[in-house]
């Protein structure tokens, strides 16, 4: 059920705090599979809240951002994407692989701490006549469908949307 009651920076602080506590429970856990669980889980809400941030809250809010909070917020996405995939297409037998969850987690709280410090884009947006309330509705509702959506097929390859062509990157010898 949607909660049509939460504005549109309470809803996306939510997620945040629901990853926060998904990247403590995968730190605590120890077995392989349920430490995939959990990294899936991660994944998976991590690209439905960048979606509904790119798509529904970034474009609503541009124009009463500072530019430079802006870009760096879809390059921060776009970065985490990178590991997103890296992660969700991979296994915990892999030999990086809780090394590129933490790491996820560590860009995760850099890119919370920027939206929401003292002076950050969800402070920037509060001081707007933006519809918070609205604006939240319609991004619950983007939210319940994505979400219903990626439990079913899967998350898909993560789209970047700063890059303007695929890095060129070169997988070289495997750390011995």
């Amino acid at each position: 059920m949607v909660d049509k009651a939460q504005d549109a920076i309470a809803l996306l602080k939510a997620d945040h705090r629901a990853v926060e506590a998904l990247f403590e429970q995968f730190e605590a856990t120890k077995g392989k599979v349920a430490k995939q669980k959990i990294a899936n889980q991660i994944c998976l809400e991590l690209c439905v809240h960048a979606a509904i941030e790119e798509e529904i809250f970034y474009p609503a809010v541009k124009s009463v951002v500072e530019e430079d909070v802006y870009a760096e917020a879809h390059v921060e996405h776009d970065g985490a994407k990178v590991l997103i995939a890296e992660i969700y297409y991979g296994s915990p037998e892999d030999e990086f692989y809780d090394a590129s969850v933490k790491v996820l987690s560590e860009m995760i709280k850099h890119h919370v701490k920027e939206e929401e410090q003292r002076e950050g884009m969800f402070a920037q947006v509060k001081k707007s006549d933006l519809d918070l309330m609205a604006l939240g509705e319609q991004m619950a509702a983007e939210k319940a469908e994505l979400t219903a959506r990626f439990k079913k097929n899967g998350i898909g390859e993560p789209e970047t949307r700063t890059m303007k062509k695929p890095p060129r990157i070169r997988l070289g010898q495997p750390v011995a």
